[in-house]
């Protein structure tokens, strides 16, 4: 079993907001698959069905952002995963342009506490991710408001189509690995 999580905050007042973009990945995977998230468990909303012969849980871990660790680690451990190559967690990063994605197969969590947390409560920075770029916090800004915020109309339409493209990235990652879906997608 594959664990891909998506990152975000529950609840209307953020929706489509910056850091809710994990969650949208997760939503257009689900679509695209045919998979309801709407079960809970694990302290998330959670799927589960085959993407590209991978049999998938898909969670929206529902602990808002700076906690998504506790959630993920639930879920890892119920499913004894290996975080290394059975998790995807896929999230917005403010180092990338709005629109660009960016997969790892490891690393810091590079200011992101969601992706901090995470790796707080697995004890590891070795797992595969997807960023999704949601722009650099104008100078003035404060992040939290930034990362709250919602996208300009412009910016609206190019984080549709990097959803889109994570979604496929993501599929990418659970049929071809992720090297090549670094190769074919960074």
């Amino acid at each position: 079993m594959y664990i891909i999580a998506g990152l975000g905050n529950p609840g209307r007042k953020y929706e489509n907001t910056r850091h809710n973009t994990g969650f949208r990945v997760l939503d257009g995977l689900a679509d695209r698959y045919g998979i309801a998230v709407e079960q809970r468990k694990h302290k998330a909303l959670c799927g589960t069905g085959m993407v590209e012969g991978q049999k998938v849980l898909l969670m929206k871990p529902q602990t808002y952002m700076n906690l998504s660790g506790e959630s993920i680690r639930e879920a890892v451990e119920y499913y004894r995963v290996d975080p290394e190559c059975e998790l995807l967690v896929i999230y917005d990063d403010i180092s990338l342009e709005p629109g660009q994605l960016r997969i790892r197969k490891k690393g810091s969590a590079g200011g992101h506490n969601g992706v901090k947390d995470i790796i707080r409560h697995l004890g590891t920075q070795v797992f595969p991710r997807i960023k999704v770029g949601v722009g650099e916090k104008p100078e003035g800004y404060d992040l939290a408001d930034y990362v709250l915020g919602h996208f300009s109309p412009e910016d609206a339409q190019k984080m549709q189509e990097a959803c889109n493209r994570a979604v496929m990235a993501a599929a990418a990652v659970l049929s071809e690995g992720p090297d090549r879906a670094m190769n074919d997608f960074n």
